[in-house]
């Protein structure tokens, strides 16, 4: 698949899926829908490890056109259907995520209305409120508060977040996460307090979709007050976040703990602590620092503020020798 190949619309895949599955002998059922959960749990778990790729979104991309493609090879229940439009919103969804992380921003919005549309097909709050989480999270990292905002609203003002407290945990440490970037130091800290207090509330052993016990919890929250107090220039209780982050991360979580660590990393330069600030950063797994779009922004923006804060300091010229050698020989 091209990078530039996109649906334009569901509806007419849609069409033609049900159109040719009139005269189809075979019958799809729930371990038809049962093979594309497991593809997408796989799809979830290379996310994790990698993150950003763009034979992530592609492949993300791709099963999500299989799916829709699947009604074509025999009859399917309403049921059924339903489910299968649920697994293809929720393959794009992870393709629009990919998109996001390695910053190709219109290939995100390309992928978020095509899922938008598959989502209200499926009637799946669930994966409704992935996507819209998602396209608030897009919009911060645009640098577009005022939208990232109404996006954010749409999934917290979904049902499931009165009836789970982890999402409604969800969408504030994500609107906290946004306020950071907007400049509101009291908003975020309103918001991460009251994201801290449900998910406290929450049941750890309610059912929840496979991608939100993927990666939402204590680190994953902590990870989003470190991002928020960073953006607001508060370095010293981002640096706090972001320790509690990385020594909670779940082993799986390389991309988010290459991006913690950066980020903690800044908070300590930030403070003038050149020494451990370097430390944090050349402590970046090398396949993400030179990788990772993310990662690698983060790592080139520390860098300049590293000359410009210690000048002339020994560790400037390590960290400069350093990244020379890393970028030079990418991992």
């Amino acid at each position: 698949m091209e990078r530039r190949q996109f649906i334009a619309a569901g509806s007419t895949l849609v069409l033609a899926s049900a159109t040719a599955a009139v005269s189809a002998p075979r019958r799809i059922g729930a371990s038809d829908v049962e093979r594309l959960q497991r593809r997408f749990a796989d799809v979830v778990a290379k996310d994790h490890r990698h993150g950003g790729r763009l034979v992530i979104e592609q492949k993300a991309a791709s099963l999500a056109d299989e799916a829709l493609a699947l009604q074509a090879s025999g009859s399917v229940g309403q049921r059924i259907r339903r489910q299968i439009y649920s697994s293809a919103a929720a393959f794009r969804s992870s393709a629009m995520w990919a998109a996001i992380d390695g910053r190709r921003f219109d290939d995100a919005a390309r992928h978020m209305h095509v899922a938008q549309q598959l989502a209200e097909m499926a009637g799946d709050p669930y994966i409704k409120f992935r996507i819209w989480s998602h396209a608030g999270t897009m919009y911060r990292h645009m640098g577009r508060p005022s939208d990232a905002i109404v996006a954010n609203e749409v999934a917290r003002k979904l049902g499931i977040t009165r009836q789970d407290p982890m999402f409604a945990s969800l969408g504030l440490a994500r609107q906290g996460a946004i306020h950071g970037v907007a400049g509101d130091g009291t908003a975020t800290r309103r918001a991460f307090e009251q994201a801290q207090n449900a998910m406290l509330r929450a049941d750890p052993d309610d059912h929840r979709p496979v991608w939100m016990n993927a990666f939402y919890d204590q680190a994953e929250l902590d990870s989003l007050a470190l991002s928020a107090y960073l953006a607001l220039g508060d370095f010293e209780r981002a640096e706090a976040h972001g320790h509690r982050c990385l020594a909670a991360l779940r082993p799986h979580m390389h991309r988010s703990k290459a991006i913690a660590t950066t980020r903690v990393a800044r908070a300590q330069l930030e403070q003038g602590d050149v020494e451990p600030a370097v430390a944090s950063a050349m402590s970046v797994p090398a396949d993400a620092a030179t990788r990772h779009p993310r990662v690698v922004g983060m790592l080139h923006a520390f860098g300049v503020r590293l000359k410009i804060i210690a000048p002339g300091s020994p560790l400037t010229h390590t960290w400069a020798q350093y990244a020379r050698e890393t970028w030079r020989h990418p991992a």
